[in-house]
């Protein structure tokens, strides 16, 4: 699978939402205001980054550490282009703090990590009003907390959308028999495509765009960020198509082991906040990267469902979350969240005056 410098552009642009409070202070009048550390304090970070020490997310990340080190902060990074060895490694206590998927964060925290539900945020609209809540309501800051976990800071980075090989698969129906890939270790996503009557595929990060590529599935769910940089194209080939309806909204996390900070960094809690105060000034760059990414891809390939199917969709994606709540898979607290920000954008919805979700 070639990965391009191009795309961990976009995904250490993204970081900069995700930089420690103390490096972020040296060059911004919001927090310069604070002073350095009392004591220096040692930490240890796990970066998950596709191509490891070479890749533009541990180069950036490797330049704030530098940062950090004139407000007393001093940080030992270590690259993973294993996702799953970098969360292991952060559940072993071998890292004080992790930089991986929302997905893969649900081990450490299930509130947050449920965030990634399918088809609970349906635009970047919601996204924004989701990130919204979550930096201006302090409350939100007790569900980022699981025992010695939190989460401090979630990355948008845009939605996945259905890509399949044959744009004459258009409806659900025709799903059905096809293979679908997905990951190994998300066991919604499986239960979702088994309801669809297709045949779900055990993938990863590093192989899933191989197998569309070389027609081992029929279809796959990746961000426009990720269709020039994996050369999806030569999945769709001639035929195939881009649903233009988002399956769920991608994001990024960055987790912390909170004992470490708590007890040498005085006021903790509030730095953290302000830090979403911060990072949430940021994102505009995040979300132009989300917008031109998929401006980018040719015309050709976008297909727009017919209404009915479109609802279908969404009836769908809706039965399998109540579904996948039910069954512990999705946090019924986020759930609730997210559906209060999807009818405050959308008060008409159907959903909005029923009480099952």
């Amino acid at each position: 699978m070639k990965i391009t410098r191009k795309f961990h552009g976009m995904l250490a642009a993204a970081l900069l939402a995700m930089t420690p409070v103390t490096a972020l202070a040296a060059a911004d009048p919001v927090l310069g205001d604070m002073k350095p550390l009392a004591k220096p304090l040692h930490i240890k970070f796990c970066i998950f980054d596709l191509v490891g020490t070479q890749g533009d997310v541990f180069s950036y990340a490797r330049d704030l550490a530098l940062e950090a080190r004139k407000w007393n902060l001093f940080v030992e990074l270590k690259a993973y282009s294993d996702e799953r060895v970098a969360a292991e490694d952060f559940k072993a206590g071998q890292c004080d703090g992790a930089a991986m998927s929302t997905l893969r964060s649900k081990q450490f925290n299930h509130f947050m990590g449920s965030l990634d539900a399918v088809g609970a945020l349906p635009s970047m609209k919601h996204m924004k009003a989701f990130i919204n809540m979550f930096t201006n309501n302090p409350k939100m800051n007790d569900f980022t907390i699981s025992g010695d976990y939190q989460t401090v800071a979630v990355i948008p980075l845009g939605a996945a959308y259905v890509m399949v090989n044959d744009r004459k698969i258009n409806s659900i129906e025709k799903a059905a028999g096809k293979k679908v890939a997905v990951l190994e270790w998300d066991k919604s996503q499986a239960k979702m495509v088994q309801q669809l009557g297709a045949q779900p595929v055990a993938s990863d990060i590093t192989n899933f765009a191989g197998k569309f590529n070389n027609g081992q599935v029929d279809i796959i769910a990746a961000p426009a960020l990720a269709f020039k940089p994996l050369e999806l194209y030569r999945g769709l080939g001639t035929k195939g198509a881009i649903y233009r309806m988002p399956l769920v909204q991608i994001t990024g996390s960055i987790v912390i082991r909170r004992s470490k900070f708590v007890k040498d960094v005085p006021e903790f809690d509030n730095l953290v906040l302000k830090l979403r105060s911060y990072a949430a000034t940021k994102l505009d760059t995040v979300y132009g990267m989300i917008d031109k990414s998929e401006k980018d891809i040719d015309p050709k390939y976008w297909l727009d469902l017919p209404e009915a199917e479109q609802q279908k969709y969404s009836r769908l994606m809706r039965e399998s979350r109540m579904q996948l709540t039910k069954d512990g898979t999705y946090d019924p607290r986020m759930m609730a969240i997210l559906k209060k920000v999807r009818c405050k954008i959308d008060p008409a919805n159907f959903e909005c005056a029923l009480k099952d979700e």
